[in-house]
């Protein structure tokens, strides 16, 4: 699995959010590198649990879909008769 990245915008609202969620949650003041440094983490452990289990469903959806398309192709078969 590629490494889980994050354009800097991106990076900045998610640290930004885990600061603030971290400040009012648990009055926790984490900023700036330390904030960063555990985005890193959380991103490093738990993301491919989250990433996997994103595969999963996706994978089960498109089952759920390819399932419907084969039983729609079904339903407007032709009858033949015999030669």
């Amino acid at each position: 699995m590629p490494k889980i990245t994050f354009d800097k915008d991106t990076r900045a609202k998610l640290v930004g959010g885990l600061s603030d969620y971290l400040k009012s949650e648990l009055d926790l003041d984490v900023k700036g590198f330390d904030a960063e440094f555990l985005l890193d983490f959380v991103s490093e452990r738990l993301g491919p649990y989250y990433y996997n289990q994103g595969l999963h469903d996706a994978s089960a959806l498109y089952r759920e879909k390819l399932e419907a398309i084969s039983e729609a192709v079904c339903d407007i078969e032709q009858p033949v008769k015999p030669l």
